[in-house]
């Protein structure tokens, strides 16, 4: 594969899921979500010199951090910093330990549903990983080795039988906006990647802000507090509103209509604007997920039936594989920006603020800060 060609390998979806959970977390090693960036970057179809130039690095960073994932998998995404006493265990052993930590009791024919450090230690010593080994040693091992003890979660798997399928021409439609695949006879030339924002809510919401530093003598007072102050009960009585959003890639331009619902009137309302920012001869696509006012059903087939007479593609990312619609970074910053801290009383006051933030984004799409929190919630 050529340099310029340098791609991640093929990823599963619990792989796509698990690099999607580490840039989203907001603790953590910063060199592991760096990492992490890139190489979703590289999944959703962005070339090394633009994975480069939104996380602010070189080309070559970008080349070796996808080189070494595609050798070492989700490994090569942790430090691993030198220095201090020397291990008192092998490298192969502490392998071996954290394999086996990882796995299940079951898997080795043990009548346990999870590992304590007790009976992992005496599984170690039988069999001939180690010789011996403390309680308090293997925590401090495994500890090192950045395995700790934690609840069973569930997830989502997606179980779209066209799941290869549709993932493979999402990609190509973002080759396709970005200028580096050629349209090609039916093809669109212009991409959209669209989705729903909501339902939002007349609610004080959680923020921060600059305040002065407490002290001893000058904590504030209810009269006059030191810092801003939001109502910590509240009543919805004026019902919700729906921001229905697009991420015009070709352009990277976000429209966005704040509605009373999101029924598939309104959804195909939105359509017809988006077709309407472009000549009818000029073909577009629209990504987007498989919510159920944008799909055709045996009752209703407007969906279908406006795309065919509007020259519009539908592109549905798989089920359960919203890291690949980038429309859903946007809305991270949105929040952060635009709605954090506040404690709007009307929707108009709210809705005002929403639509005062799309304006000032499409001014200032190179804005670091923007693009930052944007890479920490999805790849923009």
């Amino acid at each position: 594969m050529s340099r310029e060609g340098l791609r991640v390998r093929d990823i599963s979806n619990d792989e796509g899921n698990r690099l999607l959970r580490i840039v989203r977390r907001s603790s953590g090693s910063v060199v592991t979500w760096r990492r992490a960036q890139m190489v979703l970057l590289s999944v959703q179809g962005m070339d090394v010199a633009g994975i480069a130039k939104v996380t602010f690095t070189s080309a070559d960073r970008v080349r070796e951090v996808i080189n070494n994932f595609n050798e070492d998998g989700f490994d090569s995404l942790y430090p691993k910093y030198a220095g201090g006493r020397p291990p008192t265990f092998t490298l192969p052993q502490r392998q071996a330990i954290k394999k086996i930590a990882l796995s299940r009791p079951a898997d080795h024919g043990l009548p346990f549903s999870t590992w304590s450090l007790s009976k992992l230690a005496e599984f170690l010593v039988a069999e001939g990983v180690v010789d011996d080994i403390s309680h308090e040693g293997l925590r401090e091992l495994l500890q090192r080795e950045e395995v700790s003890f934690q609840a069973v979660k569930t997830w989502k798997e997606s179980t779209d039988p066209d799941y290869e399928a549709k993932k493979n021409r999402v990609l190509e439609l973002y080759d396709i906006a970005e200028g580096k695949a050629e349209a090609g006879p039916g093809d669109p030339t212009v991409v959209f990647s669209m989705d729903e924002f909501g339902p939002l809510n007349l609610l004080p919401r959680p923020g921060k802000q600059w305040a002065p530093v407490v002290g001893r003598k000058s904590k504030g007072s209810t009269g006059s507090p030191r810092r801003r102050r939001i109502r910590a009960t509240y009543k919805r009585t004026q019902g919700v509103r729906h921001l229905l959003a697009a991420l015009d890639m070709n352009r990277d331009h976000l429209y966005g209509h704040i509605k009373a619902n999101k029924k598939r009137t309104t959804f195909l309302e939105f359509c017809r604007y988006l077709r309407s920012l472009y000549p009818p001869e000029v073909r577009i696509a629209i990504v987007l997920d498989n919510f159920s006012p944008h799909l055709s059903t045996k009752k209703d087939q407007r969906v279908g039936e406006w795309a065919a007479a509007s020259n519009v593609e539908l592109a549905y990312v798989p089920t359960n594989a919203s890291f690949l619609n980038r429309i859903e970074c946007h809305f991270t910053a949105l929040r952060h920006f635009a709605l954090n801290g506040t404690d709007h009383r009307s929707h108009d006051e709210q809705n005002s603020m929403i639509r005062r933030y799309i304006a000032w984004r499409n001014r200032h799409r190179d804005n670091e800060e923007l693009r930052t929190i944007s890479l920490r919630a999805k790849v923009a």
